[in-house]
């Protein structure tokens, strides 16, 4: 019985052939999928190999089946992290995702994800600002310019035209240095901040993408009308969750995997009864978006394998048509 050679596709070949734009509409048509239920996850949802003591070694795996296109993938990833230095958004960590067909079960592509995370990660939290982001917002708060917040910034520039942005970031130069290459990539004032009150509070979108296991915005920051996207751990007060007009997640069941979002319902301070929606039921229209102007909605995301599957098997589509990747022979009995 024949069966197709592998097809790797390498993070350079990523880089040509993933658009912010093809990433987000592959990330909204999976959240369609979501919401028709013709996705399935893996049992256990995520495992975890977490390692402290001599190593600060991380292995996250993750797979998932799509029924619509079809396509089933796993999603692994290793990193490093002693609470000092994470490298799980840098080059140097390890990510890829294997492909293969639910049908045979014969292995279809190994495909780098370092770009696919960074770009399903902000287009994702991009994504459901269709339906409740403000009306026509003028002022973009970044807090953290590393790749999550400067990705989630490309993916906002293609809905709105800002009138300025406003970021920081832990270090002044790195802040300061963003600000000038970008005031003159966009043509319009990129102003670095040293706090993040004074972002937060300006901003008609903020976005929180750092790396740190702290609190870094106050509820009472946010204006009437402001959107807060949150893209890791804690970067909005847990407190704030029940003081915002809506709270809209992209899964439940994934975020409860997380320690800080656990502790968080187990305590009592957030329940499920308090959730506005689940994105997928916002984009499918049966929970309702932005009813009033000055709503203050937190949108916040821990990521879905189903999309990052789902942007690979568009870029292994996209290599094949191309005559681009690496053939890797695929097993096969001596001749």
């Amino acid at each position: 019985m024949s069966h197709p050679d592998v097809l790797f596709v390498s993070y350079q070949d990523t880089l040509k052939l993933l658009t912010v734009e093809a990433a987000m509409k592959v990330c909204e048509d999976v959240y369609r999928m979501h919401a028709r239920g013709s996705v399935v996850l893996s049992k256990p949802p995520s495992f975890k190999l977490d390692i402290g003591e001599g190593f600060n070694n991380h292995w996250h795996v993750k797979g998932t089946l799509l029924k619509d296109i079809p396509v089933t993938g796993v999603r692994m990833y290793n990193y490093y992290d002693d609470g000092k230095r994470n490298t799980v958004g840098a080059l140097d960590c390890t990510r890829y995702i294997v492909l293969s067909d639910p049908h045979t079960g014969h292995a279809l592509a190994i495909v780098d994800e370092h770009l696919v995370y960074g770009l399903r990660s902000s287009a994702a939290a991009v994504i459901p600002c269709k339906w409740l982001g403000p009306v026509s917002p003028k002022v973009l708060g970044l807090v953290g310019i590393g790749a999550m917040g400067t990705n989630t910034m490309r993916c906002l520039l293609t809905q709105y035209r800002f009138e300025k942005i406003l970021v920081t970031s832990r270090r002044p130069e790195t802040r300061e240095a963003f600000a000038a290459q970008w005031s003159k990539t966009l043509g319009i004032p990129v102003i670095a901040k040293e706090r993040i009150e004074d972002v937060v509070r300006e901003a008609d979108i903020a976005v929180g993408g750092t790396t740190s296991s702290e609190v870094m915005t106050r509820e009472a920051w946010l204006k009437p009308g402001a959107v807060f996207i949150s893209l890791a751990r804690r970067e909005f007060e847990p407190e704030g969750w029940v003081r915002v007009d809506k709270v809209v997640i992209d899964s439940w069941e994934m975020n409860y995997l997380m320690p800080f979002f656990r502790q968080m319902v187990d305590g009592g301070v957030f329940s499920r009864d308090q959730l506005h929606a689940e994105i997928h039921e916002v984009v499918a229209g049966t929970k309702p978006g932005r009813e009033r102007a000055d709503e203050r909605i937190l949108i916040h995301t821990t990521g879905l394998v189903t999309q990052d599957v789902a942007i690979c098997h568009y870029l292994y589509q996209q290599a094949k048509a191309k005559g681009m990747g690496i053939t890797l022979p695929a097993a096969r009995p001596p001749a």
